[in-house]
């Protein structure tokens, strides 16, 4: 059994993981921490839990987190960095929720989150969650960086199409003039209070916000660039609030080149992903929505080219807190231990 521990268990991010982990059949959950809750039961806070899980909050400071075998820091960003060279050294495999080891570049950090690193040594090691792309590495990582909510969507929606080239070695998109249409339900902005996210100011609303450049535009372009090989990616990202609790719905631009209008991109798709568990492409002209993955770990895509001009259309769903969230932290866990990637992730998605 892996023996897991929890830090900041009291988010949404959080729940979802007990959700996950509890019916894990490899996993034993040894310890959930929060500074604020302490001492309280875990589903005296998620009465959804009651009867599963039968332990109580407990301080940072006093868990037991060097015991276990895997920590998952569902917390605020700057939290996974000041713990992680004590749990490396005590051979605890960490798994971080945010974003302390996405970027690889520290100044790039420091500007979108406003904080030194405190540990580049361990960044410089951590590998970036997306399984889908990194499998082999995450298979060998003592740390995992997983990837956000917003750059899983717009990363597998766009790799078949950097990944591959055309019969003469050439690129099939422009690279320098892409675009990611995204919008996200209220629990991607986390559990805390906010304005912003208020019934009455979310419901019956709908809006565009950090135009003018989020946090994970660097995530993105720092993903695509691995993916097609080179530098030179130019992407525009908009991200939307819609009146919705879960769900990512990435809408993408991409110019065809020259050498990429004879390509069946329906067939790329479906091959690029044919063997992955949790990317469903779907068929031709389809519309996926997002309660079609809900609560589960799916992703699905459908491939469009309006009127066979010289624009693709992709459209990528998601669950922000399951496949863009806790769901791929335990995908990557069963990776990193040699389990199957799809044990304690077989849920299918809610309707209605």
């Amino acid at each position: 059994m892996i023996k897991v521990g929890i830090v900041g268990g009291t988010g949404y991010t959080g729940v979802e993981l007990l959700r996950l982990l509890i019916q894990h059949p490899e996993v034993e959950i040894q310890t959930i921490t929060s500074r604020t809750e302490a001492g309280i039961s875990v589903s005296e806070m998620f009465p959804s839990l009651r009867g599963r899980v039968d332990l109580k909050f407990s301080k940072p400071d006093s868990s037991s987190l060097n015991q276990c075998d895997a920590v998952f820091f569902a917390t605020p960003h700057g939290v996974a960095m000041s713990q992680a060279k004590e749990l490396l050294a005590s051979g605890v495999k960490i798994l971080d929720l945010a974003a302390d080891f996405r970027l690889k570049d520290i100044a790039e950090f420091q500007k979108w989150y406003g904080m030194p690193h405190a540990c580049p040594e361990v960044l410089a090691e951590a590998v970036y969650g997306l399984p889908e792309i990194n499998r082999s590495e995450i298979a060998t990582a003592r740390v995992v960086g997983l990837a956000g909510c917003y750059p899983t969507s717009v990363q597998l929606g766009l790799a078949p199409l950097l990944s591959q080239k055309s019969t003469s070695g050439k690129a099939l998109i422009d690279t320098n003039h892409l675009i990611a249409d995204s919008k996200s339900g209220t629990s991607g902005a986390g559990r805390k209070a906010e304005i912003g996210t208020l019934l009455a100011e979310a419901s019956d609303n709908f809006k565009a916000y950090s135009v003018k450049g989020h946090r994970h535009l660097p995530e993105i372009i720092q993903g695509l660039k691995a993916i097609a090989g080179h530098e030179q990616i130019g992407l525009t990202f908009v991200p939307h609030l819609t009146p919705m609790i879960r769900g990512i719905h990435s809408t993408l631009y991409a110019r065809l080149t020259d050498e990429g209008r004879e390509i069946d991109y329906q067939r790329l798709f479906e091959d690029f992903y044919r063997k992955e568990s949790f990317v469903d492409v779907m068929p031709s002209g389809s519309h996926p929505e997002t309660r079609s993955v809900r609560g589960s770990n799916g992703l699905r895509i459908a491939v469009h080219r309006p009127g066979n001009g010289d624009t693709l259309v992709i459209l990528v769903v998601e669950d922000n807190l399951v496949k863009g969230a806790s769901g791929q932290g335990v995908q990557c866990m069963n990776i990193m231990f040699g389990l199957p990637e799809t044990m304690g992730l077989t849920q299918i998605a809610l309707l209605p």
